[in-house]
């Protein structure tokens, strides 16, 4: 990696000429050294970079690869398409491929969700529910309801609407005076239970305190907007389903929607197919991205019911159409490749595979709980993390600026693995095609960077 005759280098070199990349600090690969890795292709787990090192991806690339990269079956459906139809305006037209996509995520998903909204990323999902949600009271004539719930250390993406209901710092600080300002409910994240409390004990307490927040506010708030068991750009915090199945509740009874942001636990991330299906719940809106193409391509969906469908159905004079588009909305390659996606959930026994998987990273795991710089040890489903901390005793955090984390990724690179932190969080969230050796180079190499980073 620091050869400068080799192809990294070379190709590292161009990037920083022009390019600004994501969620970075771009003086970290300048001046401070951090390696930019350029990647030249995938396979399956892996990523190869332009020297032929190769690392095991072990968070799927920002959450979104199922079922490797380069996997043959999408990549074959995407070149069909391709050569079919590549994109058409979504307005007053429509194409097969987006057809079946809806039939499909309304055939999998929970039950009386039946319109399908397509939308291009994650965020566009969120601002897509958000104003829907909005509108909807609008149309029925509650224009005071401008409001919305969202939990402590949610993070529901980057757009001004999706960072408004979001509440972690290092991302909406910055940003904060321009953004809506949501009601904060206390999430139900396990972690910061009391003394002997059950993460369902701790789930009924939390409900409680939003009850209280809903007695107070539900006359100006359209929805609460949560992330299903797992917040997981807020630090990874995991919490009982009962919270669902209670916020459900809630929700119908003071009038106020629920919105699921399933972007990263859906699509069996969670052990099943989606994580509202543990609380036997359905929502007022179900926001679907990442694992929607396998990784592939860019595509959200919004799914909610006919009845909110209807509130927008009326004579154009009426002014009540729902007037959000995107230039790619429905992109035909997308929904092709999304297709393909859910038909491997159909053809093969995924959600059976993943659960043998989650079990063997789990008892993997297990060690770290003694771990004397390891306050947790956590997991759901294909997700888990080690919470690494400077005192185990009082859960004293690393100071932020020690960065930490980063020395585990790291770490991780010298050891051919693509571990990501966040902050002082080491998780692992793989793609489903791993392998039983596969998540012990990854627990190994975590192992390796947690020792390397609490004694340096």
């Amino acid at each position: 990696m620091t050869n400068p005759t080799s192809r990294n280098a070379a190709l590292a070199a161009r990037d920083l000429e022009h390019l600004w990349h994501p969620c970075t600090q771009m003086h970290d690969h300048g001046i401070a050294g951090v390696p930019m890795v350029p990647i030249v292709r995938g396979e399956g787990a892996w990523l190869i970079d332009a020297d032929g090192n190769r690392y095991l991806d072990g968070i799927s690339s920002w959450w979104t690869n199922l079922f490797g990269h380069a996997n043959p079956r999408i990549a074959a459906a995407l070149a069909d398409q391709a050569r079919t139809l590549e994109h058409v305006i979504f307005g007053g037209f429509t194409h097969e491929p987006a057809i079946a996509l809806a039939e499909e995520l309304v055939r999998i998903t929970p039950p009386g969700l039946d319109r399908v909204f397509l939308a291009d990323n994650g965020s566009a999902a969120i601002e897509v529910a958000l104003k829907m949600s909005f509108h909807y009271w609008l149309n029925q004539g509650h224009g005071e309801k401008t409001r919305f719930i969202a939990l402590t250390g949610s993070y529901h993406g980057e757009t001004l609407g999706a960072l408004s209901v979001s509440d972690v710092a290092l991302y909406r600080k910055t940003y904060a005076p321009l953004l809506l300002t949501p009601f904060l409910a206390p999430s139900p994240d396990a972690y910061e239970g009391e003394p002997g409390e059950s993460p369902e004990q701790i789930a009924t307490r939390r409900l409680q305190e939003l009850r209280v927040l809903l007695e107070r506010h539900a006359h100006e708030t359209c929805a609460v907007i949560v992330e299903p068991l797992v917040q997981c750009a807020g630090g990874m915090r995991m919490y009982h389903p009962h919270y669902l199945s209670g916020l459900r509740a809630l929700c119908d009874e003071f009038a106020v929607h629920f919105i699921a942001d399933e972007i990263a636990v859906g699509f069996g991330r969670t052990g099943t197919l989606f994580a509202c299906e543990q609380a036997d719940t359905t929502p007022d809106f179900l926001c679907l991205s990442k694992g929607l193409t396998g990784g592939f391509l860019p595509l959200s969906a919004v799914l909610t019911t006919d009845a909110i469908y209807q509130a927008f159905y009326a004579e154009y004079n009426a002014g009540k159409a729902f007037l959000h588009s995107h230039s790619y909305t429905g992109n035909p390659l997308a929904c092709r490749v999304a297709l393909e996606t859910l038909a491997i959930f159909r053809d093969e026994p995924i959600l059976e595979r993943n659960r043998q998987l989650a079990t063997h990273l789990a008892k993997r795991l297990e060690p770290l709980r003694d771990h004397s710089h390891v306050a947790d040890v956590r997991q759901t489903g294909m997700i888990a993390a080690i919470e690494m901390v400077a005192d185990k005793t009082s859960r004293r955090p690393f100071p932020a600026e020690e960065r930490r984390g980063l020395r585990v990724y790291l770490d991780g690179l010298k050891h051919g693995v693509l571990l990501r932190p966040l902050g002082n969080v080491i998780y692992f969230m793989p793609p489903y095609i791993v392998t039983e050796s596969d998540i012990d180079q990854l627990v190994d190499a975590a192992i390796a960077g947690i020792e390397l980073t609490v004694t340096g």
